[in-house]
């Protein structure tokens, strides 16, 4: 048998193995998300509401992000921050009762115990109250700084 017909692997130059060990490994059952979901205007509706309520107390830097097609999870995420622990989770108890009697409920809550980072999820809405210096280290605005983003007065 000739050496051009050798059905021994040849290796691979070393760049290139080095090359396909930097390739990210795709999550096996975990579609990647690249068309933005249809428009849903009482998400919307149900966001700019919290945006508003907490601007109404004294929440500083609210921004609505649009994660539509970026996130399996929400359409969009309101974030903002508060000066104390006490002011967040005083901020985050008056929106989460006030749209409550407005008939919207919540999924699940975090943080009303230490005050850094309260979470409101209410399905397609999740709404972020961060303690000032928390919120520069978490830094979702910087993580999902694709999505297009309102920033609420």
């Amino acid at each position: 048998m000739s050496p051009a017909k050798s059905k021994t692997k040849r290796p691979r130059p070393a760049a290139s193995r080095a090359a396909a060990r930097k390739r990210p490994a795709r999550r096996s059952g975990a579609p990647a998300l690249t068309q933005p979901r249809a428009e849903n205007p009482e998400a919307l509706a149900l966001a700019r509401r919290a945006a508003t309520l907490l601007v109404d107390r004294k929440a500083t830097e609210v921004v609505l992000l649009d994660v539509r097609g970026m996130s399996s999870y929400a359409d969009y995420f309101v974030i903002a921050s508060g000066d104390s622990e006490r002011g967040v989770i005083a901020t985050a108890e008056h929106v989460r009762e006030t749209l409550k009697n407005a008939g919207h409920r919540t999924i699940g809550t975090e943080g009303f115990e230490t005050g850094h980072w309260v979470l409101l999820d209410f399905g397609e809405v999740v709404v972020h109250v961060f303690f000032t210096e928390v919120r520069a280290f978490y830094d979702l605005d910087g993580l999902w700084a694709d999505a297009p983003k309102e920033k609420v007065a």
